[in-house]
């Protein structure tokens, strides 16, 4: 009997069939057209209601099926993202899977004192440094919140420093429009101009509803410029099930997905075709002891309900991985962050964020980065699995080695052992006496050791003068602009 096989395999995974798939997507239709979402930006829900929503006592917004799917067929299905100086950088679609660090971390492990300390603006170039070092890291985020900023300029702050230390693009944070507008002006002159930021953004912008069913007066504005702007945008829910949301899996997905799909029609009311990642993230609350868990099992598989969903609806899907509940770069660190960046993998999520953090997103450390950049390293070569074509396959060099022989010394080995079997940059593989002979270091010791070095080191790309100089004023105007204003999303 002939077997056909492809001259290519590769890892494949799903979670959920499509007639599950059309049962959570009913049942987020259910939850928006008959208990809606509160929206507290009034000129959103004016437009909400001139397309057909019902409007009900306390803001309450009721949004009809058909609404919601005729939104999700105008989203767009591919975005380009380019890093700042035009190149393109990652193509949100289908299952291509990129990689980058989180935001706004509040306190970050000090490599040098080994001492855990409020984070503060040094550490966000810190992880900028290293995030455009890493190979396997695709965008960049602030991984710190500057915590002796003034608030008002806290995130400005980030966005130059991220922009100054890194070509990669950036995934940034605002607390609300007034700076946001001011991110965007720097955006522009980086880009140069506003037309060439709309052809070729390097940024994204990431913000959030409040779980659950509520959309902020704040977080809207944001959205509402993003759209207007045309800038990128991923609007995600997180959900804490058993805390903002239901405590079953399948019902905290419904109403994170209602939460998501409700972002993305108020989006693409505003501009139909806008650039818009969407998705969710649902982790559990553990009752125990009163926290997010972000390396538990449950949350991979809500990850790979929402990837299944959003790949249905043909649009770019955001997630997590790369993340720990351990406080410290340490073998929990390393067991929840291998699992999760090899599930996000199989699961095609298009922009996986949170590489690096620690903590229930409390705690950064850029050891955490350089030991995630080895994983995904090592999840792409699984991904990318092998070749089973004739040459591969090695008939004739087994029978020209024959039995008894060794392959050392073929031309086959030299030509294809780079392609076939994985090198890893950090790992020990030395043999037990070697290892004991230099010390018998522990892995974690290689790694901060390691992302001392890249910090010591490397030298990112610098923004040409006039650009960095510009930026500058931009910030001292800010500063002047800003500081009587009370930003809150």
């Amino acid at each position: 009997m002939d077997i056909d096989l492809s001259p290519h395999c590769t890892p494949s995974y799903r979670l959920l069939t499509e007639a599950q798939i059309n049962a959570i997507h009913r049942a987020t239709l259910e939850i928006l057209e008959t208990v809606g979402v509160r929206l507290f930006h009034r000129s959103a829900r004016q437009m909400l209601e001139s397309a057909g929503c019902r409007l009900k006592s306390d803001n309450i917004v009721q949004i009809p099926g058909r609404l919601v799917e005729d939104c999700i067929d105008s989203a767009p299905s591919r975005i380009t993202i380019y890093d700042r100086t035009g190149r393109e950088a990652m193509q949100l679609a289908g299952r291509r899977v990129y990689f980058g660090l989180g935001t706004d971390l509040l306190n970050t492990w000090d490599l040098t004192s080994g001492e855990l300390k409020p984070s503060g603006l040094q550490d966000v170039v810190n992880a900028a440094i290293v995030g455009d070092y890493c190979q396997q890291i695709d965008f960049i985020a602030s991984g710190a919140f500057p915590n002796e900023v003034s608030k008002n300029l806290a995130f400005i702050a980030e966005f130059r420093a991220l922009a100054e230390h890194s070509v990669k693009p950036i995934y940034f944070t605002a607390a609300a429009h007034q700076d946001l507008r001011v991110i965007l002006e720097m955006a522009e002159v980086i880009a140069g101009g506003r037309e060439r930021l709309q052809q070729k953004p390097f940024l994204i912008h990431y913000a959030e509803p409040v779980s659950p069913l509520v959309h902020s007066e704040g977080a809207v504005a944001k959205l509402l410029l993003c759209a207007d702007r045309q800038i990128p945008l991923n609007y995600s829910p997180a959900i804490l099930s058993g805390g903002t949301g239901p405590v079953s899996l399948a019902g905290a997905i419904a109403t994170a997905n209602a939460e998501a799909l409700s972002g993305l029609v108020i989006h693409q009311l505003r501009r139909r075709g806008a650039p818009m990642i969407s998705g969710f993230s649902v982790t559990p609350l553990d009752l125990r002891v009163g926290t997010s868990v972000y390396g538990s099992p449950d949350e991979k598989l809500t990850h790979s309900a929402c990837c299944d969903l959003y790949h249905h609806y043909g649009l770019p899907v955001w997630g997590e991985a790369g993340c720990s509940d351990s406080k410290c770069v340490d073998e929990q660190a390393a067991l929840e962050s291998a699992f999760s960046i090899l599930t996000a993998a199989q699961d095609g999520c298009n922009l996986v964020h949170d590489i690096g953090y620690l903590g229930q997103g409390l705690i950064g450390s850029p050891a955490m980065i350089v030991m995630c950049d080895e994983m995904i390293s090592y999840v792409r070569r699984i991904m990318r699995g092998f070749d089973m074509g004739p040459e591969r396959m090695g008939i004739d060099v087994i029978r020209r080695v024959g039995p008894g022989g060794n392959f050392l010394a073929e031309d086959e080995t030299l030509n294809f052992m780079r392609e076939e079997h994985w090198i890893p940059k950090t790992i020990n593989r030395d043999n037990p006496e070697i290892w004991q002979q230099k010390g018998a270091p522990r892995y974690a010791d290689a790694i901060i050791q390691k992302t001392l070095d890249i910090l010591a080191g490397h030298r990112p790309e610098p923004l040409p003068e006039p650009v960095s100089k510009a930026l500058d004023n931009i910030y001292q105007h800010a500063g002047r602009q800003l500081q009587n204003l009370s930003l809150s999303t």
